[in-house]
């Protein structure tokens, strides 16, 4: 094993791995043990704490701001624009049938960055031809930070680019120092805000007409999936749709959500 520069024990491990499960649902394998231990050193060395056993009995006394911090150094936020692109054409197939009569409500439920997002107000935008449409988008994540970026939308110009020269165009504007930025007209549709899906319930008072939970669920363990489509399951319209990622499977859930196309699920008691 590599000299580490702070001693971490497995037991320093297991109450880490316990209490990221219990307040973020996460469930660390062993085989993340390295991981845990390299992004949490860089918080006692920010913090000027010794040890790992000094750090947790901090978190067990209830600093809310490392609380915050630790639980943003566990979450991982790989996303991307138009990420798994099959979603968004779906989605705007369901838009479509939805039409413009009344208010249409989306929630990305782990927003990340923000790229999932803008990805679904580009798809709205385009599918109904303008920024003046019914569609409005929740985005939320348990990380702080990035919904700092998210709110932002100022990305990097190799990561726009690829979207190719007409979006860009449509819903970007050049920020300098090869950074875009999202047109204000595209950000107006979206709300973001911060949510821990582990919450006993969520601050969504309307109907949703689609949830994206997509790339998150594979963190948790089944009961902790099953518990959180629970709750999805109500804030649904009957012709609601759930879109997961393409590594995950709902198969547990079957008296909640039924599988309707790739890696889409509707509501079970959906005729």
């Amino acid at each position: 094993m590599m000299n580490r520069e702070f001693v971490f024990t497995d037991q320093d491990f297991e109450k880490i791995r316990a209490l990221i499960h219990r307040h973020a649902g996460i469930a660390l394998t062993d085989s993340k043990q390295e991981l845990v231990y390299s992004r949490l050193a860089r918080r006692l060395r920010a913090t000027g704490i010794k040890t790992f056993a000094e750090y947790l009995s901090l978190l067990q006394k209830g600093n809310e701001q490392e609380w915050e911090a630790f639980v943003n150094s566990l979450t991982t936020n790989l996303t991307s624009f138009f990420r798994e692109a099959h979603h968004f054409k779906l989605l705007s197939e369901h838009l479509k049938k939805l039409g413009p009569s009344r208010p249409i409500h989306l929630w990305c439920s782990a927003c990340s960055t923000g790229e999932e997002a803008y990805s679904m107000a580009i798809t709205a935008a385009e599918t109904f031809g303008g920024f003046d449409h019914p569609v409005r988008i929740i985005a939320s994540d348990l990380d702080s930070h990035v919904l700092v970026t998210a709110k932002a939308g100022r990305y990097k110009a190799e990561a726009v680019l690829k979207l190719g020269t007409e979006r860009v165009a449509r819903f970007f504007v050049a920020d300098g120092d090869g950074y875009f930025k999202v047109r204000p007209e595209l950000q107006q549709c979206i709300e973001f805000k911060r949510i821990n899906l582990l919450d006993a319930s969520y601050p969504i008072r309307q109907k949703l007409d689609g949830i994206f939970c997509r790339n998150v669920m594979i963190y948790f363990d089944k009961d902790t999936q099953l518990g959180i489509l629970k709750k999805f399951a109500p804030l649904l319209h009957p012709h609601g749709l759930l879109f997961a990622g393409h590594s995950e499977s709902f198969y547990h859930a079957a008296a909640y959500f039924r599988l309707r196309g790739q890696t889409v699920y509707e509501l079970a008691g959906h005729a």
